[in-house]
């Protein structure tokens, strides 16, 4: 499958801003039966400086620095991607979790794609007794490991309630394991965090996910977001396996991926500093369209 890719920020200032800093994560990644096709970010007001690099998991990081006087920021990313992947069969025969978490744990490479990056608590996912409590009740003794998180990613599809309004992404892990409420980013640190408080190997994956309107319906533009779901080690054969527990997926060929981290403050597609005002107004408009 092939798609195209709008994702279109707009930023409003109360007041004049004099200079803003910002960093952009959102070029998708090529790789795990994703390629990516052409991609260009145009910037309004135009930036004084553009500098890309390669981040520690590989993501392509563009920073903008503007010196010119605004009160609108306008950042339009234009990306196309073929996407051609198989998951496994959610009942896959998989290696016992606790041997995965023992290898995990022997791990002497610490790359980016090593295991052993993925086990540990990280800024916006601390290990919790609770949520590791919660997880252990689909990981059986000597189960194979994909079936249990497969068990886990139903349970909290079923358990917990999508609800835009309930959180923000400062909403700490705690809270939202105890109301049971958020959304997609959400419910990635909640599994994330279960699985590392078993020790192990899970990460955060952000991107976008093609929406397909009712029957009879056209397809609303704007009417796509960004989407978080989570990557589980679960060892050496099946390598990362992509589980998205907001809809009860194992990812496939409607999941566009854009970054990979330990959690959002690794992956997060637009952050950055600015000076002179003190309220803004964000608005965020993505549009997958399948080409062919």
């Amino acid at each position: 499958m092939i798609y195209d890719i709008r994702h279109v920020t707009t930023y409003e200032y109360e007041s004049p801003v004099s200079f803003a800093r910002c960093t952009l994560r959102l070029e998708p990644r090529s790789g795990s039966g994703q390629e990516l096709i052409s991609h260009r970010v145009e910037i309004r007001p135009r930036p004084a400086e553009r500098t890309i690099r390669r981040d520690f998991f590989g993501t392509l990081t563009e920073s903008v620095v503007i010196e010119a006087a605004h009160r609108n920021l306008r950042i339009d990313s234009r990306s196309r991607v073929s996407v051609s992947r198989q998951p496994p069969a959610r009942d896959a025969a998989s290696p016992a979790w606790e041997t995965i978490r023992d290898i995990a744990f022997e791990a002497t490479s610490l790359g980016p794609s090593s295991p052993v990056g993925y086990v540990f608590a990280s800024p916006l996912v601390p290990v919790l007794r609770p949520v590791s409590a919660y997880a252990a009740l689909s990981f059986a003794p000597g189960a194979g490991i994909l079936a249990c998180a497969v068990d886990l990613m139903r349970r909290i599809r079923s358990e917990f309630r999508y609800d835009p309004k309930a959180t923000v992404i400062s909403t700490p892990l705690g809270e939202v394991f105890d109301k049971r409420h958020g959304v997609c980013q959400d419910f990635a640190h909640v599994m994330i965090a279960g699985l590392r408080g078993l020790g192990l190997p899970a990460a955060y994956v952000s991107g976008y996910l093609r929406t397909i309107p009712p029957p009879g319906q056209a397809r609303l533009q704007g009417a796509d977001a960004t989407h978080a779901w989570v990557a589980l080690w679960c060892g050496a054969e099946l390598g990362w396996v992509d589980l998205d527990p907001t809809n009860d997926l194992l990812v496939a060929d409607d999941h566009i991926v854009l970054a990979m981290g330990r959690d959002f403050s690794d992956v997060s597609p637009i952050d950055g500093i600015i000076v002179g005002s003190p309220k803004q107004k964000l608005g965020v408009a993505v549009d997958v369209v399948l080409v062919e």
